[in-house]
């Protein structure tokens, strides 16, 4: 009998020994910064209308709302506030390289407009913080349906014309105020 209670204890230490000598070995997993899940955060831009000036006079101006998903980790470290670059680099794209033909609307490609943003975004701050943009509106309205809608005083407007159809970025929750 007391070779059996022997045996069962010692059989119990054996195990318990054995599980906690093989949790101290192992080690938990180290993650690379590959693997690592990058977290983002939306920014959503600030309505802008940019004018579209040709021979020295306003022809009509493009009205939009760009919003951008940056790393939350490296956005921190930008030193401007993320709606003025991406303001500055809409003027760039929409005034000085003139990315639209407003003749044939219909061949912009919006995926092209979206990775110059980004990459020009990335390109002033050194380093990938963008990580994706989203196109909320992208409109033209010439100066001539602006007077006539004037001239209407409000009823029945000309709607601007769509130059990209928009996705709805909802605004990310308030931080709660303590």
């Amino acid at each position: 009998m007391i070779k059996v209670l022997l045996i069962g204890l010692w059989v119990c230490i054996a195990t318990i020994g054995g599980v906690y000598v093989s949790a101290q070995m192992s080690k938990a997993p180290v993650a690379t910064e590959a693997e690592a899940a990058v977290v983002t955060t939306i920014v959503r831009g600030n309505p802008v209308s940019l004018p579209v000036i040709n021979n020295g006079t306003v022809q009509g101006y493009f009205l939009g709302r760009i919003s951008l998903s940056v790393d939350s980790m490296k956005s921190k470290h930008v030193q401007l506030p993320m709606e003025v670059v991406l303001t500055d680099q809409l003027f760039s794209l929409l005034m000085g390289e003139k990315m639209i033909d407003l003749k044939s609307v219909g061949t912009f490609d919006p995926e092209s407009f979206r990775t110059k943003i980004k990459d020009g975004i990335n390109a002033k701050l050194g380093d990938t913080v963008v990580a994706n943009v989203l196109i909320e509106q992208l409109d033209y309205m010439s100066k001539e349906t602006i007077d006539t809608n004037t001239a209407r005083r409000g009823s029945n407007p000309i709607p601007a014309q769509k130059i990209v159809e928009g996705v709805k970025v909802e605004a990310p929750a308030a931080a709660p105020a303590h």
